[in-house]
């Protein structure tokens, strides 16, 4: 059974359609990448799905319980959390205290909150960070603030609404690396994100909205080359590029293995 069942999701503002009857499904441990044009619905359906909005239709399953229109605050509580594209730590606190935040959601005693913030400080490479105000930190520092806060939740799995929008190169590394990580230590995640080598190289699979509706869903090397979603949003350039990347990539490990 999928961890998460994102079933016939549509959700409307007036005469707005922002998300029309998408559906797909996350397993244990897999790392989902949601994709598509700006103004597609990608985070119109991450609130749906996290809470912060009530479907207009549809059904969202988590864990065998239905969540649909649960408030935030107890969907975190059932293990699935998020982060936000807008990083908004709380700037006069330290790091570790913004940590302990995300971890008084289980964690009433103040020693154990500090002992669960600790790991996700260490987990998110933190460390150098942990007594100075979060306001200090630099974005890229922010995002992974961001996501350790969510990770003190204790959650079963984690949205990542861009998580590495607006990072340098050398930070998107960072990042990547660290869900990566995430993922071997037994994260499942569903992320939105808009840098495509970053997104494709590390999810099993991929879901694309466009204007509202999903149009593809599959393993990267199948939606890269689907024509509906080349003309929506990655274009032939980026097809290429990726192509040329993943050849790369493949001789290297022929060299490597002879």
């Amino acid at each position: 059974m999928a961890l998460l069942d994102v079933q016939g999701i549509t959700m409307k503002f007036g005469s707005l359609v922002a998300n029309n009857d998408v559906s797909f499904t996350v397993d244990r441990g897999e790392i989902v990448g949601l994709i598509g044009p700006n103004g597609s619905g990608k985070t119109t359906l991450f609130n749906c799905v996290s809470g912060l909005y009530k479907p207009t239709a549809g059904r969202v399953v988590f864990d065998g319980t239905e969540i649909t229109g649960m408030p935030m605050h107890k969907v975190a509580a059932l293990g699935l959390t998020r982060t936000f594209q807008v990083v908004r730590p709380l700037k006069e606190m330290t790091v570790l205290e913004n940590i302990m935040v995300g971890a008084y959601l289980h964690n009433a005693d103040k020693e154990k909150a500090r002992k669960t913030a600790e790991e996700c400080l260490k987990l998110c490479y933190l460390e150098e960070w942990r007594d100075r105000p979060a306001g200090a930190m630099t974005i890229g520092n922010k995002k992974r603030l961001e996501v350790a806060r969510a990770l003190a939740t204790s959650p079963k799995m984690i949205l990542l609404d861009e998580a590495v929008a607006g990072l340098t190169s050398t930070e998107v590394n960072e990042m990547v690396a660290l869900i990566k990580n995430l993922q071997k230590n037994g994260m499942t995640i569903l992320m939105v994100e808009h840098i495509m080598e970053a997104i494709m190289p590390i999810s099993s699979k991929i879901v694309v909205l466009n204007s509202g509706m999903k149009i593809a869903e599959g393993a990267p090397e199948e939606v890269t080359n689907d024509e509906q979603v080349i003309t929506a949003y990655l274009g032939e350039k980026f097809a290429r590029r990726l192509a040329e990347t993943k050849a790369k990539q493949a001789s290297n490990r022929e060299k490597n293995n002879d």
